[in-house]
């Protein structure tokens, strides 16, 4: 199994970015276009906020459909808020992306991100998806992954290769998302693609279960979006025995995945509005992984911790009280806290209670860009990752002005 920081071609899929005009600056791509030459199975996972976008609303009717061959992605405007008119706007989006790709309307699902409650400015888009279709090409998902960047850093994709029957499997993956992250998605979108022959009934559970791992346990600012969504797509083009059951192949297929899922989620940690540093908490010792998970979720959610990691500040009394408020079940009095970065790594926390500790070296530590919040719940054998950001003075610059 190989890993690579970049987004690899995968046979039968092609891609393009272009700028259509919904971004008012022109050297930015606002429109990305995935398409697979044969049929393909798909899975997705979308937001759980009550208010959706119509992209959201559409796919989740169209991802049921046994072939889906290509995804249309905007930024620069979510289309969420707008009514009647979005939802028109979105099947009108598909409806001329089928007629460009002869295909039917429930072969395609449709996504959107950017600025909420402003209707699309269809007659670019429209003419910006002839122009997507025909720049249509093996190498163009470099430029696809930059057309779903709205207040994004940079682009970020990640590729693996393995083998499965003896056949060379790709699996590669892009996503976009920086602020209004939370739990159980954000405003991210994620699409991945893979050669693998696999039935869509495993692959749904493959990637659900790849993002309660994944794109659900990180945070930037406790803002689950309207829009999110992660979807994967197989084409079979592999010729590998199709995967039905959970066997082996499912085994070292679901591991692929997982690695693919949480690298492009730690990107979009990493990579928050304003953000100085990633933050990995690595908790183990819970009761059950419900209590695992929602521990490690509430510590990388708290805007207190996230406020005291940009100062450096090694106020390990904000991570307990947030694990304390979190709902899961554990024994204040049996947790063991620890920093490590680079620098070092140094215990700060015994027994629910302070340690003597450096505090210059505990400061170096906390000024790296990469920081690990060590806890042991001491109660049983379960365990759970999730990664975030600090908070820094940036990300109140960016969204104070992120409409105008």
């Amino acid at each position: 199994m190989k890993i690579y920081d970049k987004f690899l071609a995968v046979p039968g899929f092609k891609a393009s970015g272009i700028y259509c005009g919904i971004k008012t600056d022109k050297e930015k791509k606002d429109l990305s276009l995935i398409y697979s030459e044969g049929k393909a199975v798909s899975a997705a996972t979308f937001t759980t906020n009550k208010v959706k976008a119509a992209p959201v609303i559409i796919n989740m009717e169209h991802v049921n459909n046994y072939n889906t061959q290509a995804i249309i992605i905007n930024s620069g405007n979510a289309n969420a808020c707008t009514g009647k008119k979005g939802f028109e706007d979105a099947e009108n989006t598909i409806a001329a992306t089928a007629k460009e790709l002869n295909l039917s309307s429930k072969e395609i699902l449709v996504a959107s991100t950017g600025i909420i409650g402003v209707p699309m400015p269809m007659n670019k888009l429209i003419a910006g998806i002839e122009e997507a279709a025909k720049s249509l090409s093996y190498n163009g998902f470099e430029d696809a992954a930059r057309g779903i960047l709205t207040t994004d850093s940079s682009t970020k994709t990640v590729s693996i290769e393995l083998t499965i029957d003896n056949k060379p499997i790709v699996i590669s993956g892009m996503a976009k998302g920086s602020g209004m992250i939370h739990p159980n998605m954000a405003t991210m979108l994620g699409f991945i693609l893979t050669n693998i022959s696999i039935n869509k009934e495993i692959l749904n559970k493959a990637l659900k279960d790849s993002v309660n791992d994944s794109f659900n346990m990180i945070s930037v600012d406790g803002d689950t979006s309207t829009n999110d969504m992660v979807i994967v797509l197989a084409n079979g083009k592999a010729n590998n025995k199709t995967i039905d059951n959970m066997d082996e192949n499912y085994v070292k297929f679901k591991k692929a995945l997982d690695i693919v899922s949480t690298e492009l989620a730690k990107m979009i940690a990493q990579d928050g509005e304003g953000a100085t540093k990633l933050l990995e908490v690595d908790l183990s010792g819970g009761k059950t992984k419900e209590d695992a998970k929602l521990c490690a979720k509430s510590i990388i959610t708290s805007s207190l911790v996230k406020s005291a990691f940009f100062g450096s500040d090694a106020n390990w009394g904000r991570i307990l009280c947030s694990m304390g408020y979190s709902g899961g079940d554990f024994n204040p009095e049996n947790v063991e806290i620890f920093f490590e970065s680079n620098k070092g790594k140094i215990q700060i926390a015994k027994d629910g209670m302070g340690l003597p500790f450096d505090e210059a070296f505990a400061k170096d530590i906390l000024l790296e860009e990469h920081i690990k919040i060590i806890i042991d719940l001491k109660d049983g054998k379960y365990s759970a990752k999730a990664w975030g950001c600090d908070l820094s003075y940036d990300y109140v610059k960016i969204n104070g002005s992120y409409r105008t």
